[in-house]
């Protein structure tokens, strides 16, 4: 029986996994389907404070595992299966294995919806990007284009103007899903051309490491055309792993776990972290700070029942 079972092992799985351990909790944390989140496909991180010549991604994210295993956390592989949240304690299964807990940190992230191109994966973090907001200082003066019709691509576009001397921004369709503000809002940006109705088919080039041109397929004749770019970001939106959550805690129509306040779910005792409840800011120290939040969420919870030592 362990008094806290956490899901998932990026930023605000580790955080609360830190909190926790310090709190003679013993956490045993579920790496989950992405161990290390996002930021293991990230290369280099430089608004996380702290670290004025920035820090890569997976060097982040093993430091604080160590940290959290220093203080006693406990690490399993494996993917959450199902989960039994009608009692207490909730059991979790993770493939063949089963465990029970008194309280639950559900930290299980969020991934980028990706166009599933085998080039897109090879250069993730040499110049294909989800995160405008974490990658876009690395395209001052460059080229970009941005893949995507709705509100994020819309706000990375925009964001992007600030750094980059020309932003495209690509669409397999004419309509827009973004809102009518946000569009008008980047078509009167002078920095912002629109390409539809066109699909990214390819990505160049790996050989060298380094996007430098991006293939493109009309949707209406099928002719291709090639768009030179240093940089291409995918905004075509995030899903949260939450399948496995479906029906036992409330969510939004998105799949994002709802807060009932703080770190707290829609089940006593079971508590929220990162991305699996956050469509807004997604960056690695919001995900950290409420992962703290969810481990003092767990402490005092623990407390108030009399279990936590």
């Amino acid at each position: 029986m362990q008094k806290v079972i956490i899901i998932g092992s990026g930023c605000a799985g580790l955080t609360a996994a830190i909190y926790a351990a310090r709190a003679n909790l013993a956490p045993l944390v579920i790496d989950g389907h992405e161990p290390g989140g996002q930021l293991t496909i990230t290369t280099m991180v430089e608004n996380y404070p702290g670290f004025p010549d920035g820090v890569m991604g997976p060097d982040l994210i093993e430091n604080m595992r160590k940290q959290a295993q220093r203080f006693g956390a406990a690490f399993r592989a494996g993917t959450v299966t199902n989960v039994e949240l009608g009692q207490r304690p909730f059991r979790v299964e993770a493939g063949a294995e089963k465990h029970e807990c008194e309280t639950l940190i559900v930290a299980a992230g969020a991934s980028a919806r990706l166009l599933g191109l085998p080039n897109e994966k090879k250069l993730m973090g040499h110049g294909v990007t989800t995160c405008a907001t974490c990658d876009g200082y690395f395209y001052r003066g460059k080229e970009v284009a941005v893949v995507g019709g709705g509100d994020t691509a819309m706000e990375e576009a925009i964001f992007l103007t600030k750094f980059a001397t020309k932003v495209t921004v690509v669409h397999r369709r004419n309509e827009f899903r973004a809102s009518k503000i946000m569009l008008d809002r980047a078509r009167s940006n002078e920095r912002i051309k629109f390409l539809t109705p066109y699909v990214v088919t390819d990505v160049l080039d790996c050989a060298k490491n380094a996007v430098e041109t991006i293939r493109l397929r009309d949707s209406n004749n099928g002719k291709t055309l090639d768009l030179p770019v240093d940089g291409m970001f995918v905004a075509i939106g995030h899903q949260p792993n939450t399948k496995v959550f479906r029906g036992k805690l409330e969510m939004d129509e998105a799949g994002y776990l709802v807060s009932k306040g703080g770190a707290r779910s829609s089940v006593p005792g079971v508590f929220v972290a990162g991305d699996v409840q956050d469509h807004v800011y997604r960056q690695a120290v919001t995900a950290a700070g409420s992962g703290c939040m969810a481990a003092i969420e767990a402490e005092r919870f623990l407390e108030a029942e009399g279990h936590a030592h």
